[in-house]
C-alpha cells in the first residue's frame, strides 16, 4: 500500500508543496480568473493551491494526463463523483455531530458518519475493480483500496459499525405518561393499538378528511424531554451504549488520510474537466499537449484565451481562435498592430497554454506542442500608484531588470506594451538592448509592442500582426497572423483616434 497522491507520482506530502498564494504572473495572464471559474462551487476542497504549483517533470505531466484521460470514461467519472458525494455527506454528518449538545446524540451521529465512510470506501474499491484504465495513479489507488479494505483495521471498523447500528435499531422501549410525570421501561407484552384504532375509524371515513396526526419537529436538536428519555433508554441498555461510547473514543482518527487526500485531490481534475466541458459544448476544442524540453519548437492550432472564453461563452459569443508556431532558431514572437486588436489576448493565451500544460491539464486548441519551462515571467502595464515615487519609465526598467536577472534559457518571458511613457527613439533604443539580452539567453518570449523594428532584429524574431477588416480598417478581426510588421494598421488606428483619416479630413474640410 504505497499509493500517496493522485496528483504527484511518488510525491512527498502536499504540505511540503502547499504554496502561500498564486505566482506573480497569475493576474497578468488572467489565470486567477480561470482558476476561480474552474473551482467555483468547490470551496470545501480548497483547490486553488493545486493550481499554483507547476510541474517541471514530463513524467509527472504524463501521470496527470493519464488521470484526465481515464475521466473520459463516463463510468469512471460517475464512480468518482458518487464517491465525492458520499464523502461530502460523511463530512456534513461529522460536522453536524460536533454541533449536537447531548452526548448520546453526538455519538450516534458520529456512528452514522463512519457508516457513510465505510460504505463509500468499500463501494469505490469495488467499482474501480470493475473498470479498465491505463492511469498509473488510478491503478495505484485501486491496489491501495483493495489492500486497505481487506486490512484487519478496516474490516473491524466496518463490522463494529454495522453491528452497533443493528443493535441500536433493535432497541424498543415504552414511555408511560402520567402527567406531569413519565417513566421509561422495556417493551414487554404491550400491544400497539394504533392499527386497531385506524381500522375502526376507517369504516366511518367519508371522502377527504383532515389529518390529525401529530407532527414531530424537523429540528435535529433534541429538547429536554427527549434528552431525558434518551438518557433513561441508555440506562435500560447499558451494554449497547457503553459499546457506542467506546467505539467513538477508539475511532476518532479512523478516517484514512490517504483516502481523504484523494477525495480532495481528484477534484482538481474533475473541476477543470467540468469547466472544460462547458466550453466544449460551445464548440471550442481542447487537446493534450506534447510537452517538450529538448526543443523549443512550439505550436498551437486554434488556441484561445481561456479566461476570455469563459466570459464570452456565458454571453453566447464564441472567442476568436488563433495559431502560432516557432521553428528552428525562432524564439521571440513580436506582436504589433492596432490597439484593441487582440494583441494582449494573444500574449495571455501563449502564457496560459504553457502554464496549463505545466499543470498536466488539457489546453485550448486542436493541437499543441509546448515547452516545459523553469520560470514564467511577465511584464504587463500597471496602474501608477500614488505612493510609488518612481516614474513610469523607471518602474518599467526596474521590473525588466528583475525579469532579466531571474530568466534562464529555459524560461518564458511575456511583455506587453513597455516604454509607452517615453519618447519613441528612447523606447526603440531601450527595447533593442532588452531584445539583445533575451536573444542571448535564447529563451521563448512574446512581446506586444508598438515598435515595429523589433520584429526584424534577426532570425530569432517572428513578426505577428493583429489584423483588421480590409473593407473597414476600424473593425478589428482579432486574428493574429504571421506577417511582416508594416505599421499601416497601427498608423490607421492612430489616425482614427485623432480623427485624421482621409475620409475624416475630407468631411471636416467639406463642412
Amino acid at each position: 500500500m504505497t499509493f500517496r497522491s493522485i496528483l504527484f507520482p511518488g510525491a512527498p506530502d502536499w504540505a511540503a508543496r502547499d504554496p502561500d498564494g498564486p505566482p506573480d504572473f497569475f493576474r497578468d495572464l488572467n489565470l486567477d480568473q480561470i482558476v476561480a471559474a474552474a473551482t467555483a462551487g468547490k470551496d470545501e476542497y480548497n483547490l486553488k493551491p493545486f493550481f499554483y504549483v507547476p510541474l517541471h517533470d514530463s513524467d509527472a505531466i504524463a501521470y496527470r494526463h493519464e488521470v484526465m484521460q481515464a475521466l473520459n470514461n463516463p463510468r469512471v467519472l460517475s464512480i468518482l463523483q458518487a464517491f465525492a458525494q458520499s464523502m461530502r455527506a460523511m463530512r456534513e454528518q461529522m460536522a453536524a455531530a460536533e454541533k449536537r449538545y447531548y452526548t448520546q446524540q453526538k455519538e450516534r451521529w458520529f456512528l452514522d458518519a463512519m457508516d457513510l465512510y465505510c460504505d463509500a470506501v468499500t463501494r469505490l474499491a469495488h467499482d474501480l475493480s470493475l473498470e479498465e484504465f491505463e492511469s498509473r495513479g488510478l491503478l495505484g489507488l485501486r491496489d491501495y483500496l483493495v489492500a486497505y479494505t481487506s486490512s484487519d483495521r478496516f474490516t473491524s471498523l466496518r463490522q463494529q459499525t454495522k453491528e452497533l447500528k443493528a443493535n441500536l435499531a433493535s432497541i424498543s422501549y415504552c414511555v408511560h405518561v402520567d402527567s406531569p410525570h413519565f417513566r421509561v421501561s422495556h417493551c414487554e407484552t404491550e400491544s400497539d393499538y394504533s392499527a386497531d384504532v385506524q381500522a375502526t375509524f376507517d369504516r366511518f371515513r367519508q371522502g377527504t378528511v383532515k389529518d390529525y396526526k401529530f407532527q414531530f419537529s424537523n429540528s435535529p436538536d433534541m429538547n429536554n424531554v427527549e434528552a431525558i428519555i434518551l438518557e433513561f433508554v441508555s440506562r435500560l441498555h447499558p451494554d449497547i451504549f457503553s459499546a457506542l461510547r467506546a467505539y467513538c473514543a477508539n475511532h476518532k482518527a479512523s478516517v484514512n488520510h490517504t483516502v481523504t487526500t484523494f477525495d480532495r485531490e481528484i477534484q482538481f481534475y474533475i473541476s477543470y474537466r467540468e469547466h472544460m466541458t462547458r466550453l466544449e459544448a460551445a464548440g471550442l476544442e481542447f487537446c493534450y499537449p506534447r510537452v517538450v524540453n529538448g526543443t523549443k519548437e512550439v505550436l498551437n492550432r486554434r488556441g484561445f484565451d481561456l479566461a476570455l472564453a469563459g466570459k464570452l461563452v456565458g454571453e453566447g459569443v464564441a472567442p476568436v481562435c488563433n495559431d502560432f508556431h516557432l521553428r528552428g532558431c525562432e524564439r521571440i514572437i513580436v506582436v504589433s498592430g492596432p490597439n484593441q486588436g487582440g494583441k494582449t489576448t494573444f500574449a495571455r493565451t501563449f502564457g496560459q497554454l504553457h502554464y496549463l500544460a505545466s499543470l498536466g491539464l488539457p489546453v485550448p486548441g486542436r493541437e499543441a506542442q509546448l515547452f516545459l519551462f523553469d520560470r514564467l515571467l511577465t511584464h504587463f502595464e500597471r496602474e501608477e500608484i500614488a505612493t510609488n515615487l518612481r516614474g513610469k519609465l523607471q518602474d518599467d526598467l526596474i521590473r525588466i531588470h528583475r525579469i532579466l536577472g531571474q530568466a534562464s534559457p529555459d524560461s518564458i518571458v511575456i511583455m506587453n506594451e513597455i516604454f509607452t511613457s517615453t519618447a519613441l527613439h528612447d523606447a526603440i533604443a531601450l527595447s533593442k538592448r532588452i531584445a539583445a539580452k533575451l536573444m542571448d539567453l535564447d529563451l521563448l518570449c512574446v512581446w506586444v509592442t508598438f515598435i515595429d523594428e523589433l520584429a526584424s532584429l534577426g532570425e530569432q524574431t517572428v513578426s505577428m500582426v493583429s489584423t483588421v477588416n480590409p473593407a473597414d480598417p476600424a473593425q478589428r478581426t482579432y486574428k493574429i497572423i504571421r506577417r511582416a510588421a508594416d505599421g499601416l494598421s497601427y498608423a490607421m488606428s492612430i489616425a482614427e483616434k485623432h480623427r485624421l483619416t482621409y475620409g475624416m479630413i475630407r468631411e471636416r474640410v467639406g463642412s
